[in-house]
């Protein structure tokens, strides 16, 4: 896997790390997102993140096995 970060942007203070998921594309719905997260495919800031609510705040990175890397990057 590339070394490469895709910056997201958001326009809130935080966002749940399911709603994440949708709002970059890496899923369509929330229910591939739950089982994406609660199957152990999901890092946040190198640690294994199994909580959907999670909140990503600005700088956060998250990682999705097979997919790649992802900054959160608030636009406010």
């Amino acid at each position: 896997m590339s070394d490469n970060i895709e910056e997201i942007l958001i326009n809130t203070i935080d966002i749940k790390l399911d709603q994440f998921l949708k709002w970059a594309e890496l899923v369509s719905t929330g229910g591939e997102a739950k089982q994406l997260i609660t199957s152990g495919q999901v890092k946040v800031n190198g640690s294994l993140e199994t909580r959907r609510g999670r909140r990503l705040q600005d700088g956060d990175v998250v990682e999705v096995k097979n997919k790649g890397r992802y900054k959160v990057s608030r636009t406010l």
